[in-house]
Parts: C-alpha cells; structure tokens; sequence
C-alpha cells in the first residue's frame, strides 16, 4: 500500500471517528462503522456472516462454478457417487449433485429477497400505523394479525398455494402473505414505545403529519428492529420453502430447489444417501448462517445494548 494511500485510509478512519460529526450523513456512517467494529469482535456472527455471503457469492457466479445447467440428464450415469467429474454424485436421473445445488442456492436466494421485500413494508407499515393511531384503527389492525399468528406458518401457506395453485412465484407469495404478522406485533410494540418520545412532540407542534410521523420518524425507529428479526426468520422461511417444494407445491421441476431434491431423493436414502442428504445439509447450513447473523446483527442493532450507543 502506498503512502498517500495509507493517510487516506486513516483520513477516512478519523472522519468516521470525530468526536463531534458535522453532519447527519457523518453520523450515520459512523454508527455504522462502530457498529461494524462491534459486529467483528463476535466470531459466531463473522461465521453467519461469511456463510451468508459464500451463498450469495455461490449464486451470483453459478454459471462459472458449475460445470452445466443442472437439469441435463444423463441416465447412464445415474445414482453414482461422488467422484471427482461429480464432486457430490449423481441423482436418480444422472444429474450432477453439486450442479444443481449451485443453481438451486439462486432460488433460494429468489425467495429470500422476494419474501424480504414484501414482508417487511407490509409488516412496518400496518404496525406503526396500529401503535401510531391508537383506538380502533388498534384493534381492527391488530385482530386481523392475531389471526394470522394463530395458524402454523407452513399449514397456513399450504392453504394458499392449494388455492393460488403450485409454482415458485404462488410459494413465495403464500409465505409472505403468511409472515408479515410479527414483524407488524414487533413495529406496534416499538411505536408505542416512541410516540410519547420528546422529539415526536416537538415534529407536531412544527406541524408535522400523521403521515410525515409515520413514515419519516417512527418508522426509521422500528427499522433496526424489524431487520434483526427478518435476519432470524430467514431459516423459517427457507425451511417453509423447502417444505412446499417437498410437497410438490413450491418450484416445478426441473428447477433445481432444494426441499424438491429432497423429496426426490428420499427413495434412495439408504443406499444413496448422497441424492437427498446433500441438499438437507445445504438447507441446514444456510439457515444456520441466518441465525448466527441475526444474533449478531441484534448485538448491534439492538438500541438497548451496549453495542447501540
């Protein structure tokens, strides 16, 4: 590293380390840099961390990481196991094991973002504005999330797929539809927490809106929050996935998803483990990445923890 470039490095370290920030934007990028300081001192999340982003990287360079497309057959070379043409193996079909458990980390990945994005606004906003609100606007809002929390999430998605028909775009829309509600519980509990807050009193007597409150001060408030709990649900997510898909319910054949791969492999469990047990142990590992990443970003995120200030 040349010289300019390392008093640049500390130019930005002490910029991201003012004791006094001169503006929003610097105060913003240095509690995301004391939180990141923070969030590499805890092993367990960096091991979350560096799964997650394996999966993400395994997915971006699919085509370059596997040797084709992963639904190729080739019936001669069925059910062999693992060598070094086939690093985990063929199924039942000839095709390659570890193809289409490279192609099938982008479905998963798919349904992760898809299901995030949903879920989330939704969540947020019904939340705030229950807690915001107050009254009956509480109460009708709140009713209707207590019923969906009262139905298993897997059973109440199966009831929507059977309705909205298989396929991985109907999959993902029925575990959305069903996770929303406690991330809205989560966004209620934080609103009512705040919107006696000095700095809420002080955007109504400038005149604020409810609709300016809502959207620019309570709901930045619950962020931090509701991402720390989307982070911990990505394993319930993933695993609902995979049980549609093993249901014959989520993605259609020939895409490579991996609770369908199960569900195809678990004939030849015992004499070729490989077909169902490589996939089972991909889901595991991914949604253990989720958890030990969640953990830590609730470490970080976490307000009331130490970490938080």
């Amino acid at each position: 590293m040349t010289d300019s470039a390392i008093k640049s490095t500390k130019g930005i370290k002490a910029w991201l380390l003012a004791d006094f920030p001169d503006n929003a934007f610097q105060a913003r990028c240095q509690r995301a840099y004391i939180g990141w300081l923070s969030f590499k001192t805890n092993p367990i999340a960096m091991l979350g961390l560096g799964i997650v982003t394996f999966l993400c990287l395994v997915a971006l360079f699919a085509p370059i990481i596997a040797s084709g497309d992963g639904s190729t057959q080739e019936l001669s070379n069925r059910l062999q196991p693992a060598t070094a043409q086939h690093w985990f193996g063929t199924d039942e079909l000839g095709r390659d094991v570890f193809d289409r458990i490279v192609w099938g980390s982008r479905i998963t990945l798919y349904i992760i973002f898809l299901v995030s994005i949903i879920v989330m606004p939704i969540g947020l906003i019904i939340g705030t504005t229950a807690g915001l609100f107050g009254g009956i606007v509480d109460t009708v809002l709140m009713r209707i999330t207590d019923i969906f929390l009262a139905f298993p999430r897997l059973i109440l998605a199966l009831a929507f797929v059977a309705v909205l028909g298989p396929g991985l775009e109907n999959a993902v829309l029925a575990i959305a539809i069903t996770s929303w509600s406690p991330y809205a519980r989560l966004a209620r509990a934080e609103t009512l927490t705040v919107r006696n807050s000095e700095y809420i009193m002080a955007a109504e007597i400038m005149g604020a809106s409810k609709t300016r409150l809502l959207f620019f001060h309570i709901m930045p408030m619950c962020l931090s929050s509701t991402i720390v709990r989307l982070t911990l649900d990505m394993a319930g997510i993933i695993l609902t996935a995979a049980g549609l898909g093993f249901l014959g319910l989520g993605a259609q054949p020939p895409l490579a998803e991996w609770g369908a791969m199960i569900a195809t492999g678990r004939d030849f469990l015992l004499d070729q483990w490989w077909v169902p047990t490589i996939p089972g142990i991909a889901i595991l590992t991914v949604s253990l990445g989720f958890n030990l990443l969640g953990d830590g970003l609730r470490d970080v995120l976490d307000p009331r923890s130490s970490a938080g200030h």
